[in-house]
Protein backbone atom coordinates (compact mmCIF):
# COMPACT_ATOMS: atom_id res chain seq x y z
CA UNK A 1 0.00 0.00 0.00
CA UNK A 2 0.56 3.43 -0.67
CA UNK A 3 1.63 5.92 1.89
CA UNK A 4 -0.53 8.61 3.25
CA UNK A 5 -1.09 11.28 6.35
CA UNK A 6 -4.02 13.20 7.27
CA UNK A 7 -4.03 16.24 8.97
CA UNK A 8 -7.45 17.71 10.55
CA UNK A 9 -8.29 21.07 11.23
CA UNK A 10 -9.73 22.36 14.45
CA UNK A 11 -10.45 26.01 14.28
CA UNK A 12 -11.13 26.73 17.86
CA UNK A 13 -9.08 28.58 20.31
CA UNK A 14 -10.35 30.09 23.85
CA UNK A 15 -8.96 33.32 22.70
CA UNK A 16 -6.81 33.99 19.65
CA UNK A 17 -2.88 34.56 19.88
CA UNK A 18 -1.76 37.87 19.09
CA UNK A 19 1.09 36.67 16.85
CA UNK A 20 -1.49 34.06 15.01
CA UNK A 21 -2.55 34.17 11.42
CA UNK A 22 -4.09 30.98 11.14
CA UNK A 23 -7.62 29.95 10.17
CA UNK A 24 -8.79 29.88 13.85
CA UNK A 25 -11.69 31.66 15.98
CA UNK A 26 -12.21 31.97 19.76
CA UNK A 27 -15.56 32.07 21.51
CA UNK A 28 -17.67 29.82 18.66
CA UNK A 29 -18.38 27.05 21.27
CA UNK A 30 -21.83 26.91 19.98
CA UNK A 31 -20.71 25.59 16.41
CA UNK A 32 -18.49 22.87 17.56
CA UNK A 33 -21.04 20.00 17.19
CA UNK A 34 -22.12 20.91 13.27
CA UNK A 35 -18.33 21.91 12.74
CA UNK A 36 -17.42 18.17 13.74
CA UNK A 37 -20.62 16.68 11.77
CA UNK A 38 -19.48 18.64 8.77
CA UNK A 39 -15.86 17.29 8.98
CA UNK A 40 -16.86 13.63 9.66
CA UNK A 41 -19.07 14.02 6.56
CA UNK A 42 -16.07 15.27 4.41
CA UNK A 43 -13.53 12.04 5.39
CA UNK A 44 -16.88 9.84 5.10
CA UNK A 45 -17.33 11.26 1.72
CA UNK A 46 -13.53 11.13 0.33
CA UNK A 47 -12.73 7.68 2.01
CA UNK A 48 -13.44 5.58 -0.60
CA UNK A 49 -10.45 7.44 -2.91
CA UNK A 50 -8.06 5.89 -0.30
CA UNK A 51 -8.65 2.37 -0.29
CA UNK A 52 -4.80 1.67 -1.34
CA UNK A 53 -3.50 3.67 0.95
CA UNK A 54 -2.01 3.48 4.25
CA UNK A 55 -2.24 5.96 6.63
CA UNK A 56 1.24 6.80 8.33
CA UNK A 57 0.26 9.80 10.65
CA UNK A 58 -2.37 11.65 11.24
CA UNK A 59 -2.05 15.22 12.90
CA UNK A 60 -4.95 17.29 14.66
CA UNK A 61 -3.71 21.05 14.22
CA UNK A 62 -5.32 24.33 14.81
CA UNK A 63 -6.70 26.87 16.16
CA UNK A 64 -6.48 24.21 19.54
CA UNK A 65 -7.70 21.26 19.48
CA UNK A 66 -7.75 20.43 22.66
CA UNK A 67 -10.54 22.89 23.44
CA UNK A 68 -13.04 20.30 21.79
CA UNK A 69 -15.00 18.29 24.45
CA UNK A 70 -13.48 14.22 24.23
CA UNK A 71 -16.77 12.72 23.14
CA UNK A 72 -16.29 15.24 19.89
CA UNK A 73 -12.81 14.40 19.34
CA UNK A 74 -13.34 10.85 19.60
CA UNK A 75 -16.26 10.89 16.92
CA UNK A 76 -13.64 12.11 14.74
CA UNK A 77 -10.80 9.46 15.77
CA UNK A 78 -13.35 6.67 15.56
CA UNK A 79 -14.54 7.91 11.71
CA UNK A 80 -10.64 8.02 11.07
CA UNK A 81 -9.81 4.63 12.04
CA UNK A 82 -13.17 3.13 10.36
CA UNK A 83 -12.40 4.54 6.89
CA UNK A 84 -9.07 4.16 6.15
CA UNK A 85 -6.40 1.55 6.31
CA UNK A 86 -4.23 2.56 9.55
CA UNK A 87 -0.55 1.48 9.80
CA UNK A 88 0.34 -0.29 12.87
CA UNK A 89 2.60 2.29 13.88
CA UNK A 90 0.99 4.95 13.16
CA UNK A 91 2.02 8.18 14.39
CA UNK A 92 -1.14 10.44 15.82
CA UNK A 93 -0.15 13.97 17.19
CA UNK A 94 -2.90 16.09 18.84
CA UNK A 95 -1.51 19.79 19.57
CA UNK A 96 -2.92 21.15 22.56
CA UNK A 97 -2.64 24.18 24.61
CA UNK A 98 -1.75 24.40 28.63
CA UNK A 99 -4.96 24.87 30.66
CA UNK A 100 -7.01 23.46 27.64
CA UNK A 101 -6.75 19.89 28.99
CA UNK A 102 -6.55 18.39 32.29
CA UNK A 103 -5.92 14.40 33.41
CA UNK A 104 -9.58 13.22 31.89
CA UNK A 105 -8.84 14.57 29.03
CA UNK A 106 -5.50 13.07 28.87
CA UNK A 107 -6.64 9.69 29.40
CA UNK A 108 -9.29 10.10 26.98
CA UNK A 109 -6.88 10.83 23.94
CA UNK A 110 -4.82 7.77 25.25
CA UNK A 111 -7.92 5.38 24.92
CA UNK A 112 -8.49 6.80 21.42
CA UNK A 113 -4.37 5.66 20.36
CA UNK A 114 -3.71 9.79 20.30
CA UNK A 115 0.59 9.06 20.75
CA UNK A 116 1.63 12.27 20.36
CA UNK A 117 1.23 15.47 22.31
CA UNK A 118 2.06 18.87 20.81
CA UNK A 119 2.09 21.42 23.62
CA UNK A 120 1.80 25.15 22.50
CA UNK A 121 4.33 26.57 25.48
CA UNK A 122 5.92 29.17 23.67
CA UNK A 123 8.22 31.16 26.63
CA UNK A 124 8.68 30.02 30.33
CA UNK A 125 8.29 33.89 31.58
CA UNK A 126 4.47 34.77 32.41
CA UNK A 127 4.90 38.37 31.59
CA UNK A 128 5.88 36.98 27.90
CA UNK A 129 2.86 34.47 27.52
CA UNK A 130 0.35 37.33 29.01
CA UNK A 131 2.37 39.83 26.18
CA UNK A 132 1.71 37.50 23.56
CA UNK A 133 -2.21 36.55 24.53
CA UNK A 134 -1.51 33.12 25.75
CA UNK A 135 -3.96 31.83 27.99
CA UNK A 136 -1.51 29.46 30.40
CA UNK A 137 0.71 30.20 33.18
CA UNK A 138 4.03 28.14 33.04
CA UNK A 139 2.77 26.42 35.79
CA UNK A 140 -0.40 25.28 33.87
CA UNK A 141 2.20 23.37 31.37
CA UNK A 142 4.20 22.10 34.20
CA UNK A 143 1.00 20.35 35.42
CA UNK A 144 0.07 19.13 31.63
CA UNK A 145 3.39 17.93 31.15
CA UNK A 146 3.20 15.54 34.01
CA UNK A 147 -0.02 14.66 33.58
CA UNK A 148 0.82 13.58 30.34
CA UNK A 149 3.81 11.73 31.51
CA UNK A 150 2.05 9.75 34.27
CA UNK A 151 -0.54 8.68 31.87
CA UNK A 152 1.56 7.04 29.92
CA UNK A 153 2.22 9.30 26.73
CA UNK A 154 6.18 8.89 25.52
CA UNK A 155 6.30 11.25 22.87
CA UNK A 156 6.01 14.80 23.63
CA UNK A 157 6.49 18.20 21.53
CA UNK A 158 7.53 21.39 23.18
CA UNK A 159 6.82 24.61 20.58
CA UNK A 160 9.33 27.11 21.74
CA UNK A 161 9.58 30.91 20.54
CA UNK A 162 12.58 33.39 20.43
CA UNK A 163 12.77 36.57 18.69
CA UNK A 164 9.67 38.31 20.98
CA UNK A 165 9.06 41.77 21.20
CA UNK A 166 11.20 42.25 24.73
CA UNK A 167 12.37 38.63 24.74
CA UNK A 168 15.63 38.91 26.08
CA UNK A 169 18.40 36.52 25.28
CA UNK A 170 18.41 35.47 29.18
CA UNK A 171 15.23 35.09 28.61
CA UNK A 172 15.36 32.67 26.03
CA UNK A 173 18.50 30.52 27.43
CA UNK A 174 15.71 29.89 30.72
CA UNK A 175 13.52 29.40 28.79
CA UNK A 176 15.55 26.30 26.66
CA UNK A 177 16.80 24.98 29.88
CA UNK A 178 13.58 24.51 31.85
CA UNK A 179 11.93 23.40 28.99
CA UNK A 180 14.88 20.86 28.46
CA UNK A 181 14.42 19.86 32.24
CA UNK A 182 11.18 18.48 31.80
CA UNK A 183 12.46 16.08 29.05
CA UNK A 184 10.33 15.95 26.12
CA UNK A 185 11.23 14.18 23.17
CA UNK A 186 10.68 17.02 20.72
CA UNK A 187 11.28 20.52 20.45
CA UNK A 188 10.15 22.93 17.87
CA UNK A 189 11.80 26.55 18.39
CA UNK A 190 10.83 29.14 15.55
CA UNK A 191 11.26 32.69 15.21
CA UNK A 192 8.25 35.29 15.55
CA UNK A 193 7.35 36.58 12.06
CA UNK A 194 5.56 39.46 12.11
CA UNK A 195 2.11 38.51 10.24
CA UNK A 196 -0.09 40.98 8.21
CA UNK A 197 -4.08 40.90 9.65
CA UNK A 198 -2.33 39.93 12.83
CA UNK A 199 -2.78 42.66 15.84
CA UNK A 200 0.81 42.19 15.99
CA UNK A 201 1.00 42.99 12.56
CA UNK A 202 -1.19 46.01 13.27
CA UNK A 203 0.53 47.10 16.15
CA UNK A 204 3.48 46.93 13.94
CA UNK A 205 2.50 49.24 11.54
CA UNK A 206 1.48 51.96 14.24
CA UNK A 207 5.20 51.80 15.56
CA UNK A 208 3.68 50.49 18.71
CA UNK A 209 5.47 46.94 18.59
CA UNK A 210 9.42 46.87 19.50
CA UNK A 211 10.77 44.18 16.93
CA UNK A 212 13.74 41.93 17.88
CA UNK A 213 16.72 42.49 16.04
CA UNK A 214 18.73 40.36 13.55
CA UNK A 215 21.36 39.58 15.22
CA UNK A 216 19.77 38.93 18.56
CA UNK A 217 17.32 36.73 16.62
CA UNK A 218 20.60 34.60 14.82
CA UNK A 219 21.78 35.10 18.63
CA UNK A 220 19.20 33.11 19.85
CA UNK A 221 19.31 30.63 17.00
CA UNK A 222 22.74 29.45 17.83
CA UNK A 223 22.26 29.45 21.55
CA UNK A 224 19.45 26.94 20.70
CA UNK A 225 21.11 24.75 18.60
CA UNK A 226 24.03 24.44 20.80
CA UNK A 227 22.36 23.83 24.04
CA UNK A 228 20.01 21.57 22.69
CA UNK A 229 22.89 19.45 20.58
CA UNK A 230 24.57 19.39 24.38
CA UNK A 231 21.32 17.67 26.05
CA UNK A 232 21.42 15.08 23.09
CA UNK A 233 18.45 16.65 20.71
CA UNK A 234 19.27 16.39 17.19
CA UNK A 235 18.64 18.85 14.81
CA UNK A 236 16.87 17.28 11.82
CA UNK A 237 14.86 20.60 10.33
CA UNK A 238 15.76 24.26 10.48
CA UNK A 239 13.53 24.47 13.53
CA UNK A 240 13.05 21.38 14.82
CA UNK A 241 15.11 18.87 16.90
CA UNK A 242 13.97 15.57 18.59
CA UNK A 243 15.98 12.92 20.88
CA UNK A 244 17.03 9.47 18.56
CA UNK A 245 13.61 8.16 17.24
CA UNK A 246 11.76 11.07 17.57
CA UNK A 247 11.75 13.06 14.55
CA UNK A 248 8.18 13.74 13.79
CA UNK A 249 6.74 11.46 11.12
CA UNK A 250 4.32 14.00 9.81
CA UNK A 251 6.24 17.05 9.36
CA UNK A 252 8.65 15.61 6.71
CA UNK A 253 5.54 14.60 5.11
CA UNK A 254 5.57 18.07 3.87
CA UNK A 255 9.36 18.53 3.53
CA UNK A 256 9.87 15.62 1.37
CA UNK A 257 6.72 15.86 -0.36
CA UNK A 258 4.97 13.22 0.24
CA UNK A 259 1.32 13.23 -0.21
CA UNK A 260 -1.22 14.19 2.46
CA UNK A 261 -5.23 15.50 2.60
CA UNK A 262 -6.28 17.81 4.63
CA UNK A 263 -9.71 18.08 6.44
CA UNK A 264 -11.36 20.49 8.26
CA UNK A 265 -11.74 24.36 7.49
CA UNK A 266 -8.89 26.17 5.32
CA UNK A 267 -7.31 22.91 5.13
CA UNK A 268 -4.62 22.02 2.51
CA UNK A 269 -3.62 18.93 0.69
CA UNK A 270 -1.10 17.61 -2.04
CA UNK A 271 -2.52 14.55 -3.30
CA UNK A 272 -1.83 12.75 -6.97
CA UNK A 273 0.10 15.89 -8.21
CA UNK A 274 -2.26 18.40 -7.13
CA UNK A 275 -2.51 21.15 -4.17
CA UNK A 276 -5.83 22.15 -3.35
CA UNK A 277 -7.23 23.81 -0.25
CA UNK A 278 -10.58 23.90 1.72
CA UNK A 279 -13.23 27.13 1.71
CA UNK A 280 -11.71 29.81 4.58
CA UNK A 281 -15.87 30.23 5.15
CA UNK A 282 -17.02 29.41 8.50
CA UNK A 283 -20.64 29.28 7.51
CA UNK A 284 -19.76 27.76 4.09
CA UNK A 285 -17.83 25.09 5.50
CA UNK A 286 -20.97 23.98 7.99
CA UNK A 287 -23.85 24.45 5.74
CA UNK A 288 -21.62 22.17 2.90
CA UNK A 289 -22.10 19.01 5.45
CA UNK A 290 -18.87 18.09 4.09
CA UNK A 291 -19.35 17.69 0.19
CA UNK A 292 -16.57 17.99 -1.88
CA UNK A 293 -17.24 19.69 -4.82
CA UNK A 294 -18.32 22.65 -1.96
CA UNK A 295 -15.76 22.85 -0.35
CA UNK A 296 -12.94 22.25 -2.26
CA UNK A 297 -11.00 25.57 -3.58
CA UNK A 298 -7.64 26.51 -5.25
CA UNK A 299 -7.04 23.74 -7.53
CA UNK A 300 -3.24 23.56 -8.81
CA UNK A 301 -2.17 20.80 -11.08
CA UNK A 302 1.62 21.33 -10.23
CA UNK A 303 3.61 21.54 -13.45
CA UNK A 304 6.88 19.57 -13.66
CA UNK A 305 9.36 22.50 -12.95
CA UNK A 306 7.13 23.45 -9.95
CA UNK A 307 7.72 19.85 -8.48
CA UNK A 308 11.72 19.81 -8.88
CA UNK A 309 11.44 23.06 -7.14
CA UNK A 310 9.19 22.36 -4.23
CA UNK A 311 11.29 19.53 -3.77
CA UNK A 312 14.34 21.00 -3.53
CA UNK A 313 13.09 24.16 -1.21
CA UNK A 314 11.24 22.13 1.23
CA UNK A 315 13.94 19.43 1.26
CA UNK A 316 16.70 21.51 2.05
CA UNK A 317 14.67 22.64 5.09
CA UNK A 318 15.95 19.30 6.57
CA UNK A 319 19.52 18.69 8.14
CA UNK A 320 19.98 15.70 6.05
CA UNK A 321 18.99 17.59 2.91
CA UNK A 322 17.75 16.20 -0.22
CA UNK A 323 18.38 12.88 -1.74
CA UNK A 324 19.90 13.17 -4.92
CA UNK A 325 18.67 9.45 -5.32
CA UNK A 326 15.10 10.35 -4.65
CA UNK A 327 14.61 13.50 -6.99
CA UNK A 328 16.70 11.06 -10.00
CA UNK A 329 13.64 8.26 -8.89
CA UNK A 330 10.57 10.26 -8.47
CA UNK A 331 11.68 12.67 -12.06
CA UNK A 332 13.89 10.35 -14.32
CA UNK A 333 16.83 12.95 -13.98
CA UNK A 334 19.57 13.62 -11.63
CA UNK A 335 19.14 17.07 -9.74
CA UNK A 336 22.32 18.00 -12.08
CA UNK A 337 20.29 17.66 -15.00
CA UNK A 338 17.86 20.54 -13.92
CA UNK A 339 19.62 22.54 -11.43
CA UNK A 340 23.64 21.97 -12.02
CA UNK A 341 24.41 25.84 -12.71
CA UNK A 342 22.67 26.89 -9.28
CA UNK A 343 23.87 24.10 -7.13
CA UNK A 344 27.72 25.12 -8.20
CA UNK A 345 26.72 28.74 -7.67
CA UNK A 346 25.42 28.06 -3.98
CA UNK A 347 28.78 26.01 -3.44
CA UNK A 348 31.21 28.52 -4.56
CA UNK A 349 29.18 30.93 -1.98
CA UNK A 350 29.22 28.24 0.62
CA UNK A 351 25.66 28.19 1.10
CA UNK A 352 25.16 24.34 0.97
CA UNK A 353 27.62 21.39 0.67
CA UNK A 354 27.27 17.86 -0.88
CA UNK A 355 28.11 14.39 -0.35
CA UNK A 356 28.07 11.67 -2.21
CA UNK A 357 24.53 10.92 -1.69
CA UNK A 358 22.96 14.43 -0.82
CA UNK A 359 22.72 17.66 -0.67
CA UNK A 360 22.24 20.16 2.34
CA UNK A 361 22.66 23.57 3.82
CA UNK A 362 25.65 24.64 5.06
CA UNK A 363 25.82 26.43 8.48
CA UNK A 364 25.79 29.85 6.32
CA UNK A 365 23.05 28.51 3.99
CA UNK A 366 20.57 28.35 6.69
CA UNK A 367 21.20 31.80 8.08
CA UNK A 368 20.25 33.17 4.57
CA UNK A 369 17.71 29.59 3.69
CA UNK A 370 15.57 32.04 1.62
CA UNK A 371 17.77 33.58 -0.72
CA UNK A 372 18.96 29.61 -1.14
CA UNK A 373 15.26 28.67 -1.53
CA UNK A 374 14.72 31.11 -4.34
CA UNK A 375 17.38 29.66 -6.45
CA UNK A 376 15.84 26.76 -6.72
CA UNK A 377 12.13 28.65 -8.10
CA UNK A 378 12.40 28.15 -11.97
Amino acid sequence: MKPLSLYIHIPFCVKKCLYCDFPSYGGCENVFEDYVSSLISEIKETKSNFSQYEIKSVFLGGGTPSILPPKLTGKIMDTVFNSFNIANDVEITTEANPKTVDEIKLREYKAMDINRISFGVQAWQNDILKSLGRIHTIDDFIKNMAQARDIGFKNINADIMFALPNQTLSDWEETLEKIMKLNPEHISAYSLIIEDGTPFGKMYDEGKLKICDEALDREMYYLAKEMMRDKGYHQYEISNFAKEGFECYHNKVYWKCDEYMGYGLGAHSYFNGERFNNTYDMDKYISSKGLYSIIKENRDKLEITEMYGEFMFMGLRMTEGISKERFFEKFGKTVYDIYKNEIEYLKDMKLIKETESNIMLTDRGIDVSNTVFEKFII
